[in-house]
């Protein structure tokens, strides 16, 4: 009987993974974790990762504010073996003429995969599988370029631990007094051919004293904005609160702002990060084009 219990509740579980957004709350709050279904990743592939990823930081000075980053914030093994990560990611601009993003998502952050749902319609869903765009949606509920967006919010606020890759070049830069303490200050760069914006930048701002992240400068070369090349101005984040989840430490509240010579310019955007939330696994083909999505160009 209690066999036949626990496979109900499996399933009920499973099917909530891709419900609406009230069945999404429940979990997190409840902390579920999906056990069957879909894929994982060994443990000693996470092992060799975080090696390499060590090993190749802490040999330039760039890189070893970065990894002090990573440690004070939890740590890049723990922030592997948390698993898929989940979270409603509100990105809501002051400017009347923007569009507000609203969804939850669950990224793969071993293999850049990403399934997004629509805050407002359970069923429209776009994601990235890792080779390919896709939509499934009519034509109002996304009113944004999904492609773009697909990944775009686990690189807004999954800082520093998003850049232990191949591809990713840091150089070390002045410091910089930001808000009364001294920042050491990394600027991140992409070798050509890395994701959809190569051209793209980040400088990170990182406490000298607590090593903790304070703030993230950026801006945005995607060629689907700028065909011609270019990119906009550069922008600033500045981290108003944090949640910690399964022993990391992750910003739960962003303000973006004009840069002004790497201060705080005109603030432009509100961004509300919430339903944190690990799982070990998910269910299978959980970020391919489902039946009935359109593969976006």
């Amino acid at each position: 009987m209690m066999k036949n219990i626990f496979k109900i509740i499996t399933v009920v579980l499973i099917l909530g993974f891709v419900s609406c957004k009230e069945a999404v709350k429940k979990q997190v709050e409840n902390e579920v974790i999906i056990e069957k279904g879909g894929y994982s990743i060994p443990d000693i592939w996470i092992q060799k990762r975080v090696e390499k990823a060590k090993a190749r930081l802490n040999a330039t000075d760039a890189g070893r504010v970065l990894w002090n980053g990573m440690e004070k914030q939890g740590g890049l093994e723990k922030w592997f073996n948390n698993g898929y990560i989940s979270f409603r990611f509100n990105y809501q601009p002051l400017e009347k003429d923007k569009k507000q993003r609203d969804s939850y998502q669950t990224v793969d952050t071993w293999n850049n995969k990403a399934r997004h749902h629509s805050m407002e319609d359970k069923d429209a869903i776009f994601g990235w599988d890792g080779k390919e765009a896709w939509i499934k949606a009519d034509s109002t509920a996304f009113k944004y370029d999904t492609k773009f967006w697909a990944l775009t919010p686990i690189y807004l606020f999954g800082h520093p631990f998003v850049l232990d890759g191949e591809g990713v070049n840091l150089e070390l830069l002045e410091d910089k007094e930001y808000k009364g303490a001294m920042q050491d200050v990394i600027k991140v760069t992409f070798a050509s051919g890395t994701g959809a914006a190569p051209d793209d930048y980040y400088k990170l701002y990182f406490n000298k004293t607590t090593h903790k992240m304070s703030a993230i400068l950026y801006i945005v070369s995607y060629p689907g904005y700028f065909p011609n090349g270019g990119h906009a101005p550069e922008k600033i984040m500045e981290i108003v609160d944090w949640k910690t989840v399964d022993g990391i430490d992750l910003p739960a509240g962003l303000k973006t702002h004009w840069s002004k010579d790497g201060d705080l310019g005109e603030y432009i955007t509100k961004i509300e990060i919430s339903d944190i939330s690990f799982s070990s696994t998910v269910p299978e083909n959980y970020f391919s084009k489902p039946e009935g999505a359109k593969v976006l160009e």
